[in-house]
């Protein structure tokens, strides 16, 4: 597959779709390698996104849709998903004592044993996709994201 740059675009390509385009390589590029790194731990990435939101939460149980509006990628089957996590052991559940329509999750013990040794590994996997940024670059480029974000 050929590498996607912005000489190889038609010239007639505005700059504001050369860079979406730019955005979503660089993301799926990224995407990939993460995959690579959870796959043998058993996750997908969605999952893993999962318990970092529930990990950020810490001893705070949170439903379905305070999980669901904190996904880096939208996902409509949360629950499916909670589903497949409690099941392996990577979340408990529990029906909130003032609602029992609402169901609590967080994260268990196992979950967080098992994220903690994916800390290190994912911090060295960043480390080497943006080796080639010198660290003001890099920080120019966090900026630069934070206002397109905007």
């Amino acid at each position: 597959m050929p590498i996607l740059t912005p000489s190889s675009l038609s010239p007639t390509t505005s700059v504001e779709h050369q860079i979406y385009l730019m955005i979503q390589v660089i993301a799926a590029r990224l995407r990939d390698d993460t995959d690579r790194l959870l796959k043998p731990a058993g996750l997908t990435l969605a999952q893993f996104n999962i318990l970092r939101i529930l990990r950020g939460a810490g001893s705070t149980s949170l439903t379905c849709s305070a999980i669901s509006a904190q996904l880096i990628t939208r996902d409509a089957d949360v629950t499916r998903m909670l589903d497949r996590l409690e099941a392996l052991g990577l979340v408990e559940r529990a029906r909130s004592e003032h609602d029992r329509r609402v169901v609590l999750t967080r994260i268990s013990e196992k979950a967080l044993a098992l994220i903690a040794t994916l800390d290190e590994p994912l911090a060295s996997l960043h480390a080497q996709q943006f080796a080639h940024l010198a660290p003001e670059r890099l920080r120019d480029l966090l900026g630069l994201l934070d206002e397109a974000a905007r």
